[in-house]
């Protein structure tokens, strides 16, 4: 598996012959938006940050869009999707939180949430997270301090953060994380055998869009 990071909450998940688009960044973005085709886009929330699903289509590969809660399988990924709330850019909104199985590896994607839990019922429904991205320092998301508190209370093995061109937020995660030492790399490369041992270690990616 192959991960990369776009900016903004958007990452690029690559398995095999599958892509999958995690929050796209739509044209209307300040962010820069990468396009490239997918099998799949996920969107969080409905705001040009996130929902791009345009960007994720190229050619003969035309992403199937999924925005919101609820279940999928789509090509062998099974995707669920749960309902959570945003205030991102100061507006209530429904965030999805979203996990992802993928070569026996669980992937979630917290979006935009802005609440440092999670509803009981999601925390349920989420376990043995393997890859969390977690933001970081967005307006009306979570401060650096709440991020790190809520990515150590869901005991993934690796944490990613995404902090939305904000380096003084990421600066601030990793201090919290007790992981200032971290260099950004332009992509993760990854198997289910390199998790093995690993709790809570941070990952930081540098933006390639």
């Amino acid at each position: 598996m192959i991960l990369t990071y776009q900016g903004g909450a958007s990452v690029k998940v690559q398995f095999g012959d599958i892509t999958l688009s995690v929050n796209p960044i739509s044209k209307d973005s300040k962010f820069k938006a990468s396009r490239f085709g997918a099998d799949v886009a996920l969107v969080s929330i409905n705001h040009e940050d996130f929902n791009g699903v345009d960007q994720a289509s190229l050619g003969d590969r035309q992403a199937f869009a999924v925005t919101g809660p609820g279940e999928y399988e789509i090509k062998g990924v099974f995707i669920k999707g749960f309902k959570t709330e945003s205030k991102y850019k100061g507006e209530e909104r429904i965030n999805t939180v979203y996990t992802v199985n993928l070569e026996n590896m669980n992937l979630c994607f917290l979006g935009a949430i802005s609440s440092k839990e999670l509803p009981s019922e999601v925390a349920e429904s989420i376990d043995d997270i393997d890859i969390l991205f977690v933001p970081v320092g967005a307006e009306g998301s979570l401060s650096p301090a709440d991020a790190s508190k809520l990515a150590v209370n869901l005991e993934p093995k690796l944490i990613v953060p995404l902090y939305f061109d904000d380096k003084a937020a990421l600066k601030a995660f990793l201090k919290e994380a007790g992981e200032e030492a971290q260099k950004p790399q332009d992509k993760l490369t990854i198997k289910k055998k390199d998790l093995e041992g690993r709790e809570g270690d941070v990952v930081v990616l540098e933006p390639q869009a």
